[in-house]
């Protein structure tokens, strides 16, 4: 039985994440932080009052909770499976920091089928070249405070390993002529969208878009609790998805 402690716990995927975890023999959420107490599961909003008595750390909440992460790692010796998003780079660089004292896992999306995503984009933008503009449309629901989403990040990213010179552009207005190295990202909030993003490659007289839609937050709890079984028998270092996945 693999002891999780969840932050985020009261949030939506945290509650996914519990509603999972109780449909398997696998796992167990032991604890969790929150500002709001999980109406089962013992809750805590002072990170000093946590006890050790967790096997990994699976992180749903805000950025702004990465340093109560890192501690309650570093003081348990514990591996981390860090799902939240909008980091910045010194935070991006406090996550790398902690991965040589513990085996960490960040993912900007936890989905099977967006991490399959990763690699498609990554082998046709290499394919296609700088002859096929390539733009990002991402959609999430009206309350997702980041944007662009991190899975869009990383699917530029992505475009990027295989274009050395592509620049990113958020977002597109007024007058100005794309250039072949661009890679747009365009984000959209409204309603209850759960998570949709195309990647659209425009050539001359063709179209190629990869394109994948999240229909519930279950699939980012399930590779959430893969990423955690996976971490807990790992060294030190910082893993993603892919290692998950093979």
């Amino acid at each position: 039985m693999i002891r999780v402690f969840l932050f985020g716990i009261n949030g939506k995927m945290g509650r996914f994440v519990c509603e999972q975890a109780e449909k398997t023999d696998e796992f167990e959420v032991v604890g969790g932080f929150d500002r709001v107490p999980h109406p089962s599961i013992t809750t805590y909003n002072d990170i000093a009052a946590v006890p050790g008595d967790f096997d990994v750390v699976v992180d749903f909440s805000r950025a702004e909770l990465l340093p109560s992460i890192i501690a309650l790692c570093e003081k348990y010796n514990k591996p981390a499976v860090i799902a939240s998003t909008g980091y910045d780079d010194k935070q991006l660089a406090a996550i790398a920091a902690l991965s040589e004292k513990v085996a960490v896992l960040r993912s900007g999306n936890m989905s099977v089928g967006v991490n399959l995503l990763l690699d498609l984009v990554e082998k046709a933008a290499k394919t296609l070249g700088y002859a096929f503009d390539a733009e990002i449309i991402e959609k999430h629901h009206n309350q997702k405070a980041d944007a662009p989403s991190g899975t869009a990040l990383m699917l530029a990213e992505k475009i990027k390993e295989v274009r050395p010179e592509a620049e990113f552009v958020y977002g597109r207005h007024g007058e100005s002529k794309r250039k072949p190295e661009d890679v747009t990202i365009h984000a959209v909030r409204g309603g209850t969208i759960v998570g949709e993003h195309d990647v659209i490659f425009a050539g001359e007289d063709e179209i190629v878009t990869l394109s994948h839609v999240a229909l519930s937050r279950k699939i980012f709890a399930v590779g959430a609790l893969k990423a955690a079984a996976f971490i807990v028998t790992k060294e030190c270092g910082l893993y993603s998805m892919k290692n998950v996945l093979g």
